[in-house]
Parts: structure tokens; sequence; C-alpha cells
């Protein structure tokens, strides 16, 4: 017996379907994403954020990867990619964090208002995006606002929960939505994409890294707002497919060029010497303090000393970084 109803290959949604589906979008958050040669933990991470309740515009940021990424997400989510969104961006090169620049500079472009970072092995719990909006709506001077980090596979919280859950900065505002933080983590931030673009985003010397507290600094010195909230939760499954060792040799010269170009020289000496008994005394560590002598010229050139109202928080921060359990240079 023949018919005329189509098969459930040849179906596809009407145009009242689709605005529906459009309907659903979250107006004002998108995700953006950044990967490099990790493939299958994209797949999975892009999966996991398309079948969020909130249904964010998600922004794939590939930073050259020539393990076929781009393409096997585009395959891989076809309807997402037509209905905009899914919107992948491969780069000709790998721009580490600054990435994120050019998925937030799209998501401008779409007229939404926050970002939401993730990384290929995290991804953000049902509900989170929408309480991360609802809370920035409500404050207006709030630019970023950290989760509370969940390790997988064992479901226990990230040692640098307590610091961010007990943070001692001081000089914010009354009536926070949560403590304020001096720096953030963007693999599980939120960040209000107009503050972000304010700044600059994150800086391409910086690369990867560490690139989170110069970025913070410099919202702290426009007089932005940067919180902890507890109820935002996002999911953490490190990845084995990174170079530890490039990427704590990034993180010490990183940490020394932020001293340097921001922190006034009586602070900025204490916490270089912080520093570097902390740091393991072996190659990595040569490595990177001879990255950071090379970039000493630019340094010193671009040097712009925090105004007293962010550098107190950075000052309130010198004993936890100290004594923190969770900021370890190891790799």
């Amino acid at each position: 017996m023949s018919s005329t109803a189509p098969s459930r290959a040849e179906t596809h949604p009407s145009p009242t379907d689709q605005d529906d589906d459009d309907a659903r979008l979250d107006p004002r958050t998108g995700v953006v994403v950044i990967t490099w040669q990790r493939r299958e933990e994209a797949l999975a991470a892009v999966a996991r954020l398309l079948a969020l309740p909130e249904r964010p515009r998600v922004v794939v940021v590939d930073n050259g990867s020539t393990d076929g990424t781009a393409g096997a997400l585009r395959r891989a989510h076809p309807a997402a990619v037509t209905s905009g969104r899914l919107e992948v961006v491969a780069l000709a090169h790998n721009a580490g964090a600054v990435g994120r620049n050019v998925g937030v500079a799209r998501l401008a472009e779409l007229g939404l208002r926050y970002a939401a970072f993730c990384d290929d092995d995290t991804w953000w719990e049902p509900g989170s995006l929408a309480r991360a909006a609802d809370v920035l709506d409500a404050h207006p001077d709030v630019a970023v606002l950290t989760a509370r980090i969940v390790v997988e596979p064992r479901g226990v919280e990230d040692p640098i929960v307590a610091e961010l859950r007990d943070s001692p900065v001081v000089g914010a505002r009354l009536g926070l939505p949560g403590p304020a933080l001096g720096s953030f983590l963007a693999g599980a931030s939120v960040v209000r994409v107009s503050a972000f673009q304010q700044v600059g985003g994150f800086s391409a010397r910086l690369w990867l890294g560490g690139e989170e507290e110069l970025c913070a600094a410099d919202l702290a010195a426009a007089g932005w707002e940067l919180c902890y909230l507890p109820d935002l939760v996002v999911h953490h499954h490190a990845s084995t497919l990174r170079d530890s060792s490039l990427r704590r040799r990034h993180g010490i010269r990183n940490t020394v060029w932020f001293t340097l170009l921001r922190r006034p020289w009586p602070a900025a000496l204490r916490r270089l010497w912080v520093l570097a008994r902390q740091v393991p005394k072996d190659r990595t560590t040569a490595l990177a303090v001879g990255d950071a002598l090379r970039g000493l010229p630019w340094v010193l050139r671009e040097r712009r000393p925090l105004p007293p109202h962010a550098e107190a928080r950075f000052l309130a921060l010198e004993d936890a970084q100290t004594r923190s359990t969770a900021r370890r240079y190891v790799g």
C-alpha cells in the first residue's frame, strides 16, 4: 500500500516548528568553547551544551586543529548549524585564550549580553546559565560570575572552590550576589560581554595559562565587580591530551608578567619572592624565567599599576596565595 506521508529520514521541521525552536533560544547568554586537537572531547562537550534546557547559542572556536574537529562538529549537529544554535569558527592558527575573544565578539554581533566560557573538558550543569543571566541582570556592575567546580569522575569539589568561597577580597560594594573575587577561572565563568570587550578581553601576549588575572585586574580597575556564585556549577573531567609542562611554563611566565604589569613595586617584589619559593627548581621553570626575561622590554613599556581600589583586592589575596594548596606549579 502506498502512502504520501514522508519517511522519518525525509521529514523536516515546518516553518512554524522552526519559529518555535528559535523562540526557545536564550536571548541573553551564549557559550564560547575553545578547543585544539581534542575532536572527541569537543564533540562530547558540544553535545552536552546543545542539550541544556536554556538552549544557548554555542560558538566553538577551533584553534587551528588538524584532527578534523571543525568538520566533525558540523557533521554531528547539522540542524544546530542550520538554525544558528551552533557556529564553528576554524582559526588558521592556535590563538590560545584569544580564541575566546573571537567567540565573544561573535556573540556580541548576535546581540547576546552574556558569554559563558567552557573548555572542551568541562560542562555546565542544567539551569546554571539561566541563573547566571538572572543574577547579571539584577547586578549591572558585576562583570564576571565564577561557578563551583566539581571534578569528575569522582564528583568532588575542586580544591580551588574553598578559596573562592572564603575569598578575602576587600573593597567590593555591599550586596553583591556572592563573595568578591580578585580573579576568575575562564573555563568556569560567565562574563558580561560589554565589560569583557571594554578591557580588551584576554591578552594575545599571555596566550594561555593564567591569562585571567590580567583581564580581572583591568576589570576591577575599570570599576567592575567579580563574584563567586555557588549556585552555578561546572563539571571538569581533566583531559589527558595536554602538555602539562608547557602549561606550567606559560603559567609561571604569565604570573611574572602580570605582577610586573599591574602591581606596585613593593607588592610586585613580594609576589615574585613568594613565587620563586613555590615553583619547582627544574628545566620547565628555567624556561619560564627565560621567557619572562625576554618579555621585560614589553612589560616595562606597558606597565600600568592598578589604582588603589583594585590593588586592594590583590593585596588581600597575598596570604591566601602563599598558603594555597590549589595553586601548585606542577607538570
